[in-house]
């Protein structure tokens, strides 16, 4: 397979041009969606967002290669677009980016896909090749510069497997590691990238990829035993104790690719502390090493994540259940024993409460499993769905399912520690027998007897407290979580907001998934306005894009703000803030209620009070929008 394989031309824009990061991406998607490689194209976009909020994918040079290796992809697949005016991308040098492709990989065990990507992903670090592609003046041109460069490299690559590369005597020997979350782009952008600064350096380095296709070039124990120091330039989870004792750099795979030559003088100088193993570091890094506190808020989000589906689907078919008897039934004339079985009554509302109600059982067991599987890796898994059925069946909760995750994962760790002294030859009973039997047991008593107690008794307080919550207290709540959606508009405290709300449902307080729902609704709404009543304050591109703001609102997706907010934010933050806080307020002194957990005006009609909360949704919207046009500069 070669990367003319995965383009087709109706997937490349020579003449492109763009408003911002969002208006590219979206463009970037069509284009893909052309090639007919793409099953669910909102899925697919939704994957490609999701990834650039990780970390950006503008490489610097002018150039980005975004990705998504998703379920929604039938087909791998490449689109590209040349901008000749650029695009402002949040790119690693701060510079406009000329050259894009995106990439499309389907989330299968097949990853032949994946060594025509690296390829590319490789090609873009040569300066003429992406001069080329950008002269091209046909579409034709632009797949023969591909092809060309393609074929030499893969001359180079037949004559590299033939050499045997070996230090020479008095060099120095470094070695590497590079991956990033998908491990297509950047992991062997980085690899290459320290591959030629150690070349131009006169330093011997061998790199290890750990891409989606899985480890190559592994380094040897005697490697990593002659080796002057390591370089780590990772986002993904690297096997690290083999390192214990030798001098290694920990850092971003982002600066692998533009801190080449940085981590290539402090690795020859021997510039870095020496590992200890069990998964740290003697001392923090300077450059990009990951704190205790981003460890936990990855574990933590890998649980959410996987979370939602379950939550999204199984919420909105129990808000169907029930929105189906209030039409059919009449709740005030329903003998008092019965009106517990409201949203099961007429058989068409039973069948979507089981079903609802099953997806949603599975919340907490997958929270728990992923969080664990974060941190300890496949074994975690099944220890943390035990642990967070357990607390799903009991009274802790969500709370509980929370602890169970990372207690999951922190036994799976021990248990490593422990059986790393027994022969090699049970390696293999370990993942099958050892740690699913000895974490299951222990996991049981730790819950039953340790963290279901106390963490029980305190999920019921607050639920009781949340449940008989009113007046100034619960006004103050649904500000605090409305305004918390419009901090960072997809980051942590937005998802800390966005969580609460899911765990409130479960629990059954519904007002306050409707607080943080008209809190992430705001912003966008607002700046949507802003543009329209204000245009004076913002850009011609701003402008253009604003009313797609409108939908994104409706449709509770706050994201839609970012790059306004990105582009002003000691104006804009503030004034959808205030918006979304008094929105928040509004709707829990309204006691508007929401037992659905995403749709935004689309759910309205499972909305309690969906008057109020209409009015309280335009009120939010129009303060956010009043504030922007007073905070605002004029734009000259």
């Amino acid at each position: 397979m070669r990367i003319r394989d995965l383009l087709a031309p109706e997937s490349i824009q020579l003449n492109g041009s763009a408003t911002g990061k969002e208006d590219v991406l979206n463009q970037m998607v069509s284009l893909m969606v052309k090639s007919g490689k793409i099953a669910d194209e909102e899925t697919y976009r939704k994957g490609v967002f999701a990834r650039e909020e990780e970390s950006t994918t503008g490489i610097g040079e002018g150039i980005a290669i975004p990705h998504c290796k998703s379920a929604a992809v039938k087909k791998p697949g490449l689109s590209a677009m040349v901008l000749k005016n650029g695009v402002d991308f949040d790119a690693l040098d701060g510079e406009k980016v000329h050259l894009i492709f995106l990439i499309a990989a389907p989330d299968t065990e097949d990853n032949v896909h994946l060594d025509v990507l690296s390829r590319l992903s490789v090609l873009l670090m040569d300066e003429n090749f992406t001069n080329g592609l950008k002269q091209a003046a046909s579409v034709e041109e632009f797949l023969k510069v591909i092809d060309e460069a393609e074929s030499e490299k893969e001359e180079k690559e037949e004559q590299k497997e033939t050499e045997i590369k070996e230090p020479e005597e008095n060099q120095k020997k470094i070695l590497a590691v590079t991956g990033c979350p998908t491990g297509i782009a950047h992991t062997y952008m980085a690899a290459e990238s320290l591959e030629k600064k150690a070349a131009e350096l006169g330093c011997f380095i061998k790199v290890e990829t750990r891409g989606s296709g899985g480890a190559k070039n592994v380094l040897t124990a005697k490697e990593i035993e002659e080796a002057d120091c390591i370089i780590v330039a990772a986002d993904t989870k690297v096997p690290m104790d083999r390192f214990a004792g030798k001098p290694v750099i920990i850092c971003q795979v982002s600066d692998g690719i533009s801190k080449a030559d940085k981590l290539i003088q402090r690795a020859m100088a021997k510039d870095a502390p020496i590992y200890k193993g069990s998964g740290e570091a003697s001392e923090s890094e300077s450059m990009g090493g990951e704190s205790f506190g981003h460890k936990v808020y990855k574990h933590l989000m890998n649980g959410v994540s996987h979370m939602l589906p379950f939550v999204v689907g199984g919420g909105i078919m129990i808000a169907i259940a029930f929105l189906i008897d209030s039409f059919g039934v009449d709740l005030a004339s329903l003998p008092t024993d019965e009106r517990a079985n409201f949203g099961t009554i007429l058989p068409a509302a039973a069948f979507f409460k089981s079903i609802g109600g099953l997806a949603f059982g599975f919340m907490l067991p997958v929270l728990a499993g992923y969080i664990a599987m974060s941190i300890a890796d496949r074994p975690g898994l099944v220890v943390g769905f035990v642990g967070g059925a357990i607390a799903a069946n009991g009274k802790s909760g969500f709370l509980g399912a929370l602890v169970a995750g990372f207690a999951a994962g922190l036994i799976i760790q021990l248990l490593k520690k422990i059986f790393d002294k027994l022969p090699k030859g049970l390696d293999g009973l370990k993942p099958v027998l050892l740690y699913p039997l000895l974490g299951v047991l222990l996991i049981g008593a730790l819950m039953t007897f340790i963290i279901e107690p106390p963490v029980g008794a305190l999920n019921i307080a607050i639920n009781t407290g949340l449940a008989h919550m009113n007046g100034v207290s619960s006004v103050l709540l649904g500000a605090l979580v409305a305004g918390m959606m419009a901090v960072d508009m997809g980051g942590p405290l937005n998802k800390a907001a966005y969580v609460f709300g899911t765990a409130s449902i479960a629990a059954g307080n519904y007002n306050i998934m409707a607080a943080v729902m008209i809190g992430g609704m705001v912003p966008p709404i607002a700046i949507a306005l802003g543009t329209l009543f204000f245009k004076n304050k913002f850009t011609a591109e701003e402008r253009k894009a604003g009313p797609t703001n409108f939908i994104m609102g409706l449709s509770f997706i706050t994201e839609g703000a970012i790059p306004f907010a990105a582009a002003d934010p000691l104006r804009v933050i503030p004034a959808c803030v205030v918006g979304s806080a008094i929105a928040g307020a509004m709707s829990m002194a309204f006691n508007c209620t929401l037992m659905a957990p995403h749709g935004g005006i689309f759910v309205f009609l499972v909305m309690g009070n969906a008057i109020w909360y209409l009015l309280s949704l335009i009120v939010g919207s129009a303060v956010s929008c009043l504030l922007l046009g007073l905070l605002k500069k004029k734009i000259v």
